[in-house]
């Protein structure tokens, strides 16, 4: 990280220096940046910038500081924690802090590249860990020690992160649903990624934590299967499937591979098989109650 500072030119942001992006999504670019304070302190953290498109839009803007607001109350080893939001004339920065690592979409788009499996110890404890930081966020109350009811809302392998010492860390609360937030999605508004949406939550119905189980279900889903749940599918296609049929049991899924697969491989998905048809079931309450459960 210290090596990228370096490559380009850095912009100043009231207490902080940006400068390399890592990162770019719809709404905003993530920066490698620097908190600069005083008798030369510095530390480096990543600074996520609203796009200027969306600076001048109060509704961005406020899901946004949502964000900022929902993320910094979870404090979990295995969630990526705010450290501020920063408003300077027409600019909007959340402050996060930095994890040296790489997001697991990239580490599972590697390994389907290379057919190469990942071990099961090592899916099911990047799923341990997701779960633990997703029931510490469902659990978490405000100050006065009410429940704050969030749900993340859009639980995939590109808003999970992995550090180098293994450590599997939630991120992006931006679409999460919470008590305290600002905002309110019209209904029949669709947000998340389509591939990770519970079937009510692709038929615009409101998401509950069931919905992030149902999203881990897939994440785990894929990660045993190595390829999409909804591969070769197109957007419309996906849709209809998410919300009318259920998910193809991860032992159909990898039968025709089955002859080429270690035994020790097999029985160990085929023991996460129930696991995986409880949290991917059609109906929320057919699915785990709390992450907990499924961490279980």
């Amino acid at each position: 990280a210290l090596a990228e500072l370096e490559r380009h030119e850095p912009q100043a942001f009231g207490r902080y220096v940006l400068h390399s992006p890592i990162a770019r999504g719809g709404m905003a670019t993530i920066y490698v940046a620097r908190l600069v304070g005083d008798d030369g302190f510095s530390r480096v953290v990543a600074a996520k910038r609203l796009h200027p498109q969306f600076t001048e839009d109060p509704d961005f803007v406020t899901m946004f500081r949502d964000e900022a607001e929902i993320a910094s109350k979870i404090h979990h080893p295995n969630v990526v924690p705010v450290r501020d939001i920063g408003l300077d004339r027409e600019e909007v920065v959340l402050v996060q802090e930095y994890v040296h690592g790489v997001p697991l979409d990239r580490l599972f788009r590697s390994a389907c590249m290379n057919h190469e499996a990942i071990p099961v110890r090592i899916v099911s404890a990047m799923l341990s860990g997701i779960l633990s930081g997703l029931h510490a966020a469902h659990e978490t109350r405000c100050e006065r020690g009410e429940s704050l009811g969030i749900v993340h809302r859009d639980v995939s392998p590109q808003n999970v992160m992995v550090s180098v010492d293994g450590i599997p860390r939630l991120l992006d609360f931006g679409i999460a649903k919470a008590s305290s937030s600002a905002h309110v999605t019209r209904a029949g508004l669709l947000k998340g990624k389509l591939a990770y949406m519970a079937p009510e939550q692709a038929r615009g119905d409101e998401a509950t934590r069931a919905a992030d189980v149902y999203a881990c279900g897939v994440v785990l889903w894929e990660l045993l299967a190595l390829r999409r749940l909804h591969a070769g599918r197109s957007e419309t296609q996906s849709l209809q499937a998410v919300r009318h049929e259920s998910a193809t049991p991860i032992g159909a899924a990898l039968e025709p591979a089955r002859a080429a697969m270690p035994r020790d491989r097999w029985d160990a998905v085929m023991r996460l098989e129930p696991l995986l048809a409880r949290a991917m079931a059609s109906a929320p309450a057919d699915r785990y109650a709390m992450a907990s459960e499924m961490l279980a």
